[in-house]
Parts: C-alpha cells; structure tokens; sequence
C-alpha cells in the first residue's frame, strides 16, 4: 500500500505545517506515507507527473484558497491516469461545505474535516489493515453509491500530538512554522477560527523542549501559526521567557497577537528582549466603531495605540500592523481615517488587506445583509459593499500596492517623511502617487529599484513642485534628491551614484583626510580595529548633505558616516553616525 500525502504551498519559502503534522502522528503507520511538497508556481504538468511517477494506491492533498484553484487543474488528468487511485481532501477550503464540493467533483473520494491527525491516522490503518468500516471514522465526508457524513470528531487534547519536526535539513532557507495553541477565544466574522472557540494550549514543557530544538539547529525564523498567541497571559508569558532563555543571536520568532491585551508586565518583557528576536503581527483591521461591532470583533484601538508605541519605543521589536478593506459600514472615507490612524503609529509594516469571504466564516452568512458581492474565484476578494464601490475598491489597490513599493519596502523612509509634508494626510499622499502611476502607465511594469526613486524623483517634480514658490522650488528639489540619496547610502553602498546626486567634488579632498585620520584613531569605527584606510574608505561611505535629512529637513551642512557592518536587524539600515568636527 502506497499512499501520498501532498502539499502545495503559496512560495518555496514556505512549508506547510498540516501535512508535517499529519505524517508525524501516524504511528505505526507512518512508513506507508510518502510526505511531498510542491508550490502553485511549479508547472501543473510537472507536478502531475510527480505524483504519477510515484504511483500511489491513496492520494491526500492539504486544500486552501491559495492552492484551491491549482489542485482543482490537476487532479482530474491524475485521476484519469491513475483511476484506481483514491483521492482524499482535507483542509479549510473544502471542509465547511463537503458534501457540494463531492457532488461538484466526482473524482474525489472524500474529505477530512476538522483537526486531521487521529482521522488521518485511522483512515491510513482503514487501506492497510482492511479491516475497518469508514463509518467508524469520525470527522470524515465520502462518497460510495451516495455521499456519507461520520460526525464531528472531539478535539484533541495538544499534548497527544508528536511534534511534526524530526529532521530540518529538508527546512533550510524555509520558514518554520509551529502552533502551540487551537482555537481561538474571539468572533472575528471575516476569520474561520471564530468557529471553534475552544481554546486549548499545548503545555509549556513540550513547547520548551521543541523551542530549544529550533534554537539548537539555528533556524532562521520560527512563525507561530497561534491565532491570537497572547490570549492567556501565562501561557504568552512562559513562551517569551523561553525564547530570552535560550536566545541564540540568530533565531527570529513570530507571533500573531492582539495589541490591546497586552499588560504591563509583557509590555516590560518585552522591552528586554534582543533587537529581532521577536516580532509581532497585530490585526487592527479599522478604527471604526461600528465596522468593529459588526464583525463581533473586541479591539480597543485607543489601548492599542498606547501598547504599539510603548513597543516602538524599545525599538528592538518589527511590528506588522494590518487592514481590511470592505468591511461592513467602512466606506473610501472611513477606511482612509483607518489608514492615517494606523499609519501615525509608524510600523515597520503595513498591511492594507482586502475582505475575503470564506466559507465557514459568519461574513459568509452575512453577505446579502451587508450587500458584499465578492469574486467567484479564489481568493474570495471583496468586489464591492453597501458601502464602498468597485471603482473605490480599484482606487484603494493602487493605494496597496504604493504602500508596499514606498512604505513596506523600506527603502525611501525619510523620502516619505519629507513628501509627507506636502499633503493633508498619509492617505492621500499615497492615493496621490497611485493615481500618478495610473496616469503615467506605471502599473503592472516591473520596475528595477532604480527606477523607483527616479519615478518618485519625477512625481516630485511634477506634483509636489508646483506647490512651492519660484524661488523656493531649486532648494526644495536639491533637498528630495538629498532625501533619496540618503535612503539609498542606508540600504548600500553604492558602487555607482545616482545621475541626479549632486557632486561631493568639493568635499573630495576633507573626505580623504577623515579617513586617513580614522584609519589610526578608530574615534567612530572601532569595530573595524585592524582594517586600513582604503579598506575604510570602500567598507564605509561619508557623504556631505546640505540638508539636515536625518531630522528636520532645514538647510544645514551634515556629514555622515554609514556604517555597513553595523545594520539594525530590523530594519538592516546601515548604522549612520554624524560628523560634527567634519
């Protein structure tokens, strides 16, 4: 009996947790399972004849809305190929509606619904013993001459299930990810883990022990699949004192939390830990009042606020704070407020999502009352609401995908301080720039890095310039390219400068003579101890600014060193310091 237990991730990078688990609680019965991987960017053909080539008697596949579409293209040529084969789903894209989805594709045996492990487990003893009934297996939907239904299996007890992981070496350069709870204690209506409610926490001596495994094998980041992780103090508690404990320098962990529970003592925990061991992913989702009451969401946004920038202020945690377009009651005006609100708080990302309605979540019974119509297609997305047009909704893509050009990449910080200054708010800043994208054809070209500063350069000049006096407009030009410039210097030093850099010919000579002086008294590079002069020099990089870009942006002459071997590991700026006696 061969059996094959596939998953199909988003991106390489990724590795999908489910099967992992699925495979390493199998017992006995593990040998009979060949675990395989593939991403939705493989070839269909490709894939179909990998898992031909192995030839397996039972076919298991992990189904989400990002691989649905792609496990839809190739199962109908494998089943042709391998008729004899028995397909089996499991997943939340088809376990909220089995039964239509089996009537919908007849080449599909059955689905597994629910937490899999011990399902998984019986129904791989049911094709190797042949001595088990499926109706003596709870959690499963199949068909034979009409479709069955077993019933709800009981969740599990978390400290019942083997830990997925054995071997990393298949993991390197991966994200691993890990769940030290089930469940989730909230009613978000757009989310599927309000449908289970029931909390339940794998103990702290088997999450250490596993921890320590991570840390012990240096993995470069571990990404905690919990759905609200701090939902119990003391279980949140226990895990970040485990990570300080046994904190590598290396090992990044991940967490998905809700901001406004935070207390004082996490708060001060947290403030402790080592830049970039931690970083955290908040779901602020909009500010608005009553778009929260409706998706039955508790989020007090003015105590996470305070919390966010309490964090912040440590500067040693990435904070990634997201939004949902197309809730109920949001329109263009609201979600904007949403936006500035969110944007005031200065994370190191910001993620503007858009609605998705799954089935299985409330959102999906609600949709007529709230008139969401939302693609027929994977992933779901919001088309338009009661509240907000597709024309809107276009609008605020463009206002996304700047954000993730300008703002998420983190590679023009002090240019959009700059901007900033030129607009009402945040919100149209990017809805501005978005709009000049449109205009000029922007979109959908693949853009070298270059070219984004030189397209910005030109929206300057095109948009913000005509808002400035005659007289002023040759400054406030020099002090833009000065401003990018130095965004560029903080992310590398570069071999060749901008065509539009002004010349630092003036400074050639003062320049030399800094590093001839450093190369001997070390006074702002002593972590270069033996390193010579034109090492320094090709190590490091002085410019000579006329503008004060790391602060206020007045005219001033400021020298500064950037320091390549010292990054933030946050951000992975470069370390600046500023020249007084230059």
């Amino acid at each position: 009996m061969k059996i094959l237990l596939g998953a199909i991730n988003a991106k390489y990078i990724h590795s999908n947790l489910a099967v992992y688990s699925l495979r390493a609680n199998l017992g006995q019965y593990k040998d009979f399972v060949t675990l395989k991987e593939y991403t939705i960017n493989n070839k269909r053909e490709d894939v179909i004849q990998s898992i031909y080539l192995e030839k397996p008697e039972v076919l298991a596949l992990s189904c989400y809305i990002w691989n649905i579409e792609f496990i839809k293209g190739i199962l109908p040529d494998l089943k042709r190929l391998l008729p004899d084969m028995d397909i089996w789903l499991g997943g939340p894209e088809v376990s909220y509606l089995p039964e239509k989805f089996l009537r919908e594709n007849s080449y599909v045996k059955g689905i597994l619904r629910g937490e899999g492990e011990v399902t998984f487990r019986e129904l791989v003893s049911f094709y190797v013993d042949k001595n088990q009934d499926l109706t003596n297996i709870c959690g499963l939907t199949y068909r034979e001459e009409e479709i069955f239904n077993t019933g709800e299996r009981e969740l599990l007890d978390m400290d019942t299930l083997v830990f997925a992981y054995e071997d990393l070496e298949d993991f390197k350069n991966r994200i691993i990810y890990y769940e030290s709870s089930r469940g989730c204690p909230y009613s978000c209506s757009y989310c599927l883990s309000s449908v289970d409610k029931s909390v339940r926490f794998r103990s702290l001596e088997l999450v250490e022990k596993e921890l320590k495994f991570f840390i012990n094998n240096k993995v470069p980041q571990v990404k905690f699949v919990d759905r609200t992780f701090n939902c119990s103090h003391k279980h949140a508690m226990g895990i970040f004192k485990i990570i300080e404990k046994y904190d590598n320098g290396i090992t990044n962990f991940h967490f998905e939390i809700s901001a406004d529970i935070l207390n004082q003592e996490e708060l001060e925990f947290l403030g402790t830990l080592r830049p970039g061991l931690v970083q955290l992913e908040i779901g602020v989702q909009s500010v608005n009042e009553k778009t929260i009451s409706a998706i039955h969401r508790k989020m007090k946004f003015e105590k996470l606020k305070e919390n966010v920038l309490s964090i912040k202020s440590h500067g040693n945690i990435h904070q990634h704070l997201d939004l949902i377009a197309g809730l109920p009651f949001e329109d263009y005006r609201s979600f904007a407020n949403s936006f500035d609100e969110v944007y005031a708080l200065r994370p190191e990302q910001l993620q503007l999502g858009f609605l998705k309605v799954l089935k299985g979540a409330y959102i999906y019974d609600e949709q007529q009352e709230y008139g969401i119509l939302y693609s027929e297609n994977p992933p779901f997305e919001v088309l338009k609401t009661n509240w907000l047009s597709y024309d809107e909704i276009i609008e605020l893509k463009q206002v996304e995908e700047m954000v993730e050009v300008y703002y998420n990449s983190a590679q023009f910080t002090r240019t959009m301080e700059l901007l900033l200054k030129f607009f009402e708010s945040p919100f149209q800043m990017y809805e501005t720039l978005g709009k000049y994208y449109k205009e000029k054809g922007l979109f959908q070209l693949n853009h070298a890095r270059m070219a984004r500063y030189d397209i910005l350069l030109e929206f300057v000049k095109k948009r913000i310039l005509t808002q400035v006096p005659e007289e002023l407009q040759q400054e406030t030009t020099h002090c833009f390219k000065e401003s990018l410039l130095y965004d560029l210097y903080l992310r590398e030093n570069l071999k060749n400068r901008p065509i539009w850099a002004e010349s630092q010919e003036n400074y050639k000579d003062k320049i030399r003579l800094f590093y001839k002086k450093e190369a001997v008294e070390k006074q702002y590079l002593a972590n270069y101890e033996k390193t010579e002069e034109k090492q320094l020099y090709r190590m490091t990089h002085l410019e000579v600014f006329q503008f004060q870009v790391q602060q206020n942006f007045e005219k001033q002459e400021t020298a500064i060193l950037f320091d390549y071997e010292n990054r933030s590991p946050l951000t992975h700026e470069a370390r600046t310091i500023q020249i007084e006696e230059f």
